[in-house]
């Protein structure tokens, strides 16, 4: 889909901040490592990638109440959200130069009630035109999320018979109704309640 930058300064989609913390040494040294291994910025954004889906388990799949939403915090204790994933994805994407932010989808249950905002993310590789959408949430039966330049592989494309919905907003940082449900509970029961159902 075609989405819409916030910010008109590309330097935002590179810049750290307090939950993109890219500058956080322990993402530093992840991004080295990564980088180390694959080399180019293709295979280092595809193995970010990666990691972030299969070695951060989605705490909603993993049965985790921590609430994680800085970059540095979700890749040291391996667990977060969609959203806290996503913002490690960021980071470590951001720690090599590659602008990437924020997008959002609305998803709902299969009979289209209890909506929720889903976090994923986008990247612009060097040479490309576009902003690409990858979703960092974590496979399990029924979800395959795939790295894709091209024709996407989202962990749910949306359902707009059932109310679903893309954002086509592209965000430098965490949207504030995001960002304050994170900050603002205790465990992942009192996080659900707290996340925007719509933006």
């Amino acid at each position: 889909m075609q989405l819409i930058p916030r910010s008109p300064d590309e330097r935002a989609y590179t810049a750290a901040s307090e939950a993109v913390d890219h500058d956080h040494p322990y993402v530093r040294e992840l991004a080295g490592s990564l980088w180390s291994a694959h080399g180019d910025a293709y295979s280092y954004a595809k193995a970010a990638f990666e990691f972030v889906r299969d070695a951060v388990p989605q705490s909603a799949d993993s049965g985790d109440l921590r609430v994680s939403w800085r970059a540095s915090d979700v890749l040291a204790t391996r667990n977060g959200i969609c959203h806290a994933k996503s913002h490690a994805l960021v980071a470590l994407l951001r720690a090599r130069g590659i602008p990437a932010g924020l997008c959002y989808q609305r998803l709902t249950e299969d009979d289209g009630t209890q909506p929720l905002v889903h976090g994923l993310i986008a990247l612009r590789l060097p040479g490309s035109r576009g902003w690409a959408r990858q979703d960092p949430r974590g496979n399990k039966p029924g979800v395959d999320a795939q790295f894709r330049l091209g024709a996407e592989r989202l962990a749910f494309p949306v359902r707009p018979g059932l109310g679903e919905a893309d954002y086509p907003d592209l965000y430098a940082e965490p949207h504030p109704a995001v960002l304050t449900a994170l900050r603002g509970s205790a465990d992942r029961r009192e996080l659900w309640q707290r996340l925007p159902q719509d933006l």
